[in-house]
């Protein structure tokens, strides 16, 4: 597995990471804890060494299967978890980054996680009710305590990133990044990262599934999944956005990859400081995805992926309207 710094004062890791949320959180095919704990090990034989999770992926649950898997190999990977919500009764309530909840959020995931330190620590979303700068300083505690040794956020506007980063040095930002959602191309995200030096983790680099080709508009999705709710998910929306996988085929058929891999090595080519966090319960899914390592495209693979995507209207926005709310702030 090749390796990627993630921006310049961040950790080297595997040029793929592995997203664990779906592996018990988020979509209605989870899979048993020990499986995860399984295929968390398998990835790691394959060569992954970041791995990314959240106490609100249960809630709670998600750090406790990452850390099991992980705890006999420590020293050798790299760990994200973040803070930023309010959790109630199982529940993730409100937005909640003051300073002391951040502190009392750190011990927690250390506990569950069974780990001395936190690799990355993301603020999960932007809270409007607690200065960035507050945030940034609560983290910057928690890495003068060895408690945290790199700052992250995830969704965030590119003026909160330079704010945040004056006042402690954010290591990695990440959002949702595809072919299909290229709002760090304009909101000014991937050119601040470049600027500041800092690395970039696009989750969802598959589209929740629909850059493979395997969801249809006759797919139905169980009861918990996060994508009943999402507007790019409807039957209506799916079968205008196929003409994005038909594109991402036909790429593919002449490289004798998959889809997915094609998805991958395109967020690969962008920058070199990139590092793409795919999420799968399958083993066959994982070894494809981490195919796509391998796939080197030409400038004139990228010309004809930007040319045709260009002509592609996507359908649906990514998330409903009073989550839109919550990111890019």
């Amino acid at each position: 597995m090749m390796k990627r710094r993630l921006g310049i004062r961040g950790p080297e890791v595997s040029a793929l990471g592995y997203g664990c949320m779906g592996l018990n959180s988020g979509y209605s095919g989870t899979i048993g804890r020990q499986d995860g704990v399984t295929l968390i090990r398998q990835a790691f034989d394959r060569g992954v060494t970041f791995f990314d999770t959240a106490e609100v992926y249960g809630p709670f649950t998600n750090e406790e299967l990452v850390g099991e898997a992980l705890r006999p190999i420590r020293d050798q990977v790299v760990i994200a978890t973040k803070f930023g919500f309010s959790i109630g009764d199982g529940k993730r309530g409100g937005f909640n980054s003051r300073p002391e909840h951040i502190r009392e959020v750190a011990d927690a995931s250390l506990t569950r996680l069974g780990t001395d330190r936190i690799d990355l620590f993301y603020q999960h979303r932007v809270d409007p009710d607690v200065p960035i700068e507050d945030v940034a300083g609560a983290v910057a505690e928690l890495i003068a305590a060895g408690k945290v040794k790199h700052f992250g956020l995830s969704e965030p506007g590119a003026q909160t990133v330079r704010r945040a980063h004056a006042v402690q040095p954010v290591t990695a930002v990440q959002n949702e990044y595809s072919l299909w959602t290229r709002g760090v191309e304009s909101n000014g995200i991937l050119e601040t990262c470049e600027e500041l030096g800092i690395g970039l983790v696009p989750f969802s680099p598959l589209g929740r599934g629909f850059l493979t080709g395997a969801l249809t508009p006759e797919t139905t999705f169980g009861e918990g999944d996060l994508r009943n709710s999402l507007p790019r998910f409807s039957p209506e929306a799916m079968q205008r956005n196929r003409a994005m996988v038909d594109l991402l085929q036909r790429i593919a058929a002449a490289r004798n990859a998959t889809a997915a891999q094609i998805a991958l090595a395109w967020l690969l080519a962008k920058k070199p400081w990139i590092v793409p966090i795919p999420g799968t319960t399958k083993l066959h899914r994982l070894e494809e995805n981490l195919g796509a390592v391998d796939i080197v495209l030409t400038e004139d693979d990228l010309a004809e992926i930007e040319k045709a995507a260009a002509a592609i209207e996507i359908a649906g926005e990514r998330y409903p309207d009073h989550l839109l709310q919550a990111t890019g702030r």
